[in-house]
């Protein structure tokens, strides 16, 4: 299968200030742009806050083809978003939703291009942490984001694939050719993703726990009559 990225910015190796910035700052500035996207109400006041996290990522090193690639999965989306939105409440506000969204996406993406995936990793779980004494699991949550992170630019790259070769066979408007394909591909990945799993002993303790019997006398597990 071909490469395919995803929505955000691979992490890019640097010595700028924005890698150095503690990645406590790096999320609140994430958090912050998105809670931005809700309070600006004003389409030019979105458009100096994109200007301004454009140039940031600029600043980090990680060069304008990588911004350019950091966003493009997202355009049409946010082409189909604006249209509609123009249509419903007018040109205005249709600025605004989508370049509070692109915001919100340039700023992510300046964490994922500043920030090796292990250390983004390891601060996700450190925020899980105090979480710990209702039973939520840091590592496990963490290792979520990592599967999510493989996961979405895997299927993206399937679909992209499927759809290449329905083009090429005139079948670009069938949707069974589109569709069927990528299913299988992702079941088959979603099987693989959990037999790896399974061999690194993740799950072990929750599958013992489940198979102790119900009485001590009885080894295989059954109710003693």
């Amino acid at each position: 299968m071909s490469g395919h990225g995803f929505l955000l910015a691979n992490y890019v190796p640097g010595s700028s200030l924005l890698h150095r910035t503690p990645l406590w700052l790096k999320f609140l500035l994430v958090l912050g742009c998105g809670m931005a996207s809700f309070l600006i109400v004003d389409w030019a006041v979105a458009a100096v806050a994109l200007a301004v996290m454009c140039t940031v990522f600029l600043l980090s090193g990680a060069g304008l083809p990588r911004l350019f690639r950091a966003v493009r999965p997202v355009l049409p989306v946010l082409a189909m978003i604006g249209l509609f939105q123009w249509w419903q409440l007018g040109g205005p506000t249709a600025a605004r939703i989508v370049l509070n969204v692109l915001v919100c996406i340039v700023a992510a993406s300046i964490l994922t291009a500043t920030t090796p995936v292990q250390r983004l990793l390891d601060g996700v779980a450190s925020l899980a942490r105090p979480f710990r004494r209702f039973g939520a699991d840091p590592e496990r949550f963490a290792l979520t984001i990592a599967i999510m992170l493989r996961s979405i630019p895997f299927i993206a790259g399937a679909y992209s694939d499927v759809r290449d070769s329905a083009r090429a066979r005139g079948l670009e408007r069938n949707p069974r050719a589109l569709i069927l394909p990528v299913f299988i591909t992702t079941v088959a990945f979603a099987r693989q993703t959990g037999d790896a799993l399974a061999a690194r002993g993740l799950g072990e303790a929750d599958t013992a726990e489940h198979a102790q019997p119900a009485d001590p006398a009885d080894p295989v597990g059954h109710a003693l009559p």
